[in-house]
This record gives structure tokens, C-alpha cells and sequence, in this order.
């Protein structure tokens, strides 16, 4: 039986392609999808512990750990594809971690912005920082059910040139050199719950136009 090629899937994101052929090797080893997952969690725990400090140095510590975090949540994903290691605990695990994550970066970069500025468009940062956090697991979450019931067609983010709409975090980095954490919270506050309003118009579209 021929090897398939780490690249078989050209219409995928950069990301993800880099991630396939970086974890090709280990496909036959003793590493797990579930140990990519827990590494993926371990690197997103530590950046939002980073962000809560505040801080232009812990803010910039902050975005390489998430950077490295959302790159290994690719990892673990095609790790288990091409090694027939797919299992719905190891799903419900990623999925819980990227909800996690998700969460508290934005809790601890509302929380690291509020060290010095305790107040953001009238709110408490850190309330802002739980409001896009949590509206950007509902958007997950809601893609998540479009997918179950429509397929991932239905589902799939915007891309233009291999670059899908969550690849904007991996410009955090130079957000935060630029010591840009507070328009960065603001943008995410009013944007993530629009765009959580937006996914759930879609969601009530696909669910109501299929057939009974």
C-alpha cells in the first residue's frame, strides 16, 4: 500500500497543511491526538495566565503562547486523520479545549488591559474580555450543529489565498508589539457578538431550509 502524501489535501489552510506534514513522521509512534490536545491546552492556559498579568512584556509572552497554541490545535486533528486514530472522546476533548482557550484569552486579556485601564467603553475590561470570549465559543458551538446537520460545506469559515477568518490571530503578536490590546479587546467585544448574531442567522437558515 503506497504512502499517501503529507499534502494530499491542497485546498486545505496553510496551517493546517504546515501541521500535516509535521506530525506525517509520527503517525506510527506512541504520540497520541489526545497528547497534541493536551499540549494545545497546556500552551493556551499558559498565554491567558500571560495576558492576566498585563503588561506590554507578558502581553507579548501572551501572543507567542497562543500563536503556538492555535498551531498545535491543527496538529492533533491531522495526526488523528492519518493514522486512523480518531475517536469521539479524543473530539469532545478538542472541542472542550478550544472552548476553553478560547474563553480565557479573551478573559485574560481583558483582565491584563484592566491592570492599567479600569474602565473600556464604560464596562470593566474583563467584562468585555468574558463577552467576546464567550461569543466566540457560541460561534463555534453554532457551526458545530450547521456542520452536523448540513455537512462541513455548510459550515466552513471564509478563506481567501489559504487563509481561513480564525488565521487573524496569528497577526496577535504584532497587535501586541504594537500595544494594541485595547483596541484588540474593544474590536473583539463589539465584533464577537455580532458575528455571533450573524452565525446564528445562518444556523436558523440551514435548519429551516432542509428537507423534513
Amino acid at each position: 500500500m503506497s504512502e499517501p502524501s503529507p499534502l494530499s489535501a491542497a485546498a486545505a489552510p496553510w496551517d493546517a497543511r504546515l501541521a500535516r506534514r509535521l506530525v506525517w513522521p509520527l503517525r506510527g509512534g506512541p504520540l497520541t491526538p489526545n497528547h497534541l490536545t493536551t499540549a494545545r491546552l497546556a500552551f493556551g492556559v499558559a498565554a491567558a495566565v500571560a495576558f492576566m498579568h498585563g503588561g506590554y512584556g507578558y502581553m507579548n509572552l501572551g501572543a507567542l503562547l497562543l500563536v503556538i497554541s492555535n498551531f498545535l490545535d491543527h496538529t492533533d486533528g491531522e495526526l488523528a486523520r492519518i493514522s486512523g486514530r480518531s475517536s469521539a472522546l479524543g473530539h469532545w476533548y478538542d472541542l472542550g479545549s478550544d472552548a476553553l482557550v478560547t474563553v480565557l484569552l479573551f478573559a485574560g486579556i481583558g483582565a491584563g488591559v484592566g491592570v492599567s485601564s479600569p474602565s473600556l467603553l464604560g464596562c470593566p475590561p474583563l467584562l468585555l474580555g468574558l463577552l467576546a470570549g464567550v461569543a466566540v465559543a457560541v460561534i463555534f458551538y453554532l457551526r458545530m450543529r450547521i456542520e452536523a446537520v448540513a455537512g462541513k460545506v455548510a459550515s466552513r469559515q471564509a478563506s481567501v489565498g489559504g487563509f481561513e477568518t480564525e488565521d487573524v490571530l496569528y497577526l496577535l503578536p504584532l497587535v501586541m508589539l504594537c500595544n494594541g490590546a485595547r483596541p484588540f479587546l474593544v474590536a473583539a467585544a463589539v465584533g464577537g457578538p455580532l458575528f455571533a448574531v450573524w452565525v446564528a442567522l445562518d444556523w436558523h437558515r440551514v435548519t429551516h431550509t432542509l428537507p423534513r
